[in-house]
């Protein structure tokens, strides 16, 4: 079970959720060990921004990334995708302070980096595994990580609202990309039309849309096409959740549960894991047999230092 990168370099334009300006994106292949850096292209001279929970220092709606005066924000949907494919190095170029919204989801950064193709590479994947469980709790909310042969995500959200369904408020996902690309990536981001006309008022959310988030009124799903999940809106909980956690630096080896959960709390937690350093271990696999996780094969494989 070796590291992986992309083949070649690939980019991709968007629209910034809260400049609402065109964003350009690029995808460069890296290094052995690299992880996962984000630079900064419109800024001259920009220190490269590595995806680090403790470089968090914003979680307001989204988690940003500040580091060196630049920031990055809105990294979550992108890092799902990469989680999710199981990147480990990869270098992501942003003209902006904030990465594109797409269409709300990961499901258009799957697309885009399986196009740009896999490459495998002269260095064993590094999981974190999980040796005892961890939990962080603030009011009525909290997540927790327990040791676990595999990587499963488990999330409950408590919305009383007509248009979220009481009986599709929980979802779990036994982690492997088929499941990930099947069941989660393409679950979008959802916002309550109050909240993105008061945002609006003070510039942001600017880029918001039906086009790229699930809008509700008081009462009502706005947008005509309706949820492509019965559970949609606690689907994109765990992609958001999925896309937190690999800011951790690694793939995780464990059970992650979770309650009315945000970027706030998982970051949180994976800060409590990370100081805590008998709570994992750092582990390799020679083959992806004895791997508890599944990853796409790769197709025509190269092999790169």
């Amino acid at each position: 079970m070796n590291q992986r990168t992309i083949k070649a370099a690939i980019a991709v334009t968007g629209t910034g959720l809260h400049s609402g300006q065109p964003v350009d994106l690029e995808f460069h292949p890296q290094p052995i060990d690299t992880g996962i850096v984000f630079e900064r292209s419109d800024i001259e001279g920009s220190q490269p921004i590595p995806a680090s929970a403790f470089l968090v220092q914003d979680t307001m709606m989204s988690s940003n990334l500040v580091f060196g005066g630049a920031r990055v924000g809105t990294v979550e949907h992108l890092l799902s995708a990469i989680a999710g494919l199981g990147i480990d190095n990869l270098l992501i170029r942003v003209s902006a302070s904030e990465i594109p919204i797409m269409d709300g989801s990961a499901a258009p950064f799957v697309a885009l980096l399986m196009e740009a193709d896999f490459c495998e590479q002269e260095g064993l994947k590094k999981f974190l595994k999980i040796l005892r469980p961890i939990r962080v709790k603030v009011d009525d909310k909290w997540a927790e990580l327990r040791p676990y042969e595999g990587f499963e995500l488990n999330f409950e959200i408590d919305f009383d609202h007509p248009a979220i369904d009481k009986n599709f408020q929980h979802a779990q996902l036994q982690f492997s990309t088929q499941n990930f690309i099947e069941e989660l990536s393409s679950a979008r981001t959802f916002g309550f039309l109050r909240d993105i006309e008061a945002l609006r008022q003070n510039n942001l959310a600017l880029g918001g849309s039906m086009e790229n988030a699930i809008v509700i009124d008081e009462a009502n799903i706005l947008n005509e096409e309706g949820l492509r999940f019965n559970d949609e809106f606690v689907r994109h909980k765990i992609l958001d959740a999925l896309g937190d956690l690999y800011l951790i630096g690694y793939p995780i080896l464990g059970r992650f549960n979770a309650y009315k959960s945000g970027h706030a709390l998982n970051n949180l937690l994976i800060r409590e894991i990370l100081s805590n350093p008998d709570s994992f271990e750092i582990v390799t696999f020679d083959d992806n047999v004895s791997c508890p996780i599944e990853y796409l094969p790769l197709k025509g494989v190269a092999v790169e230092g």
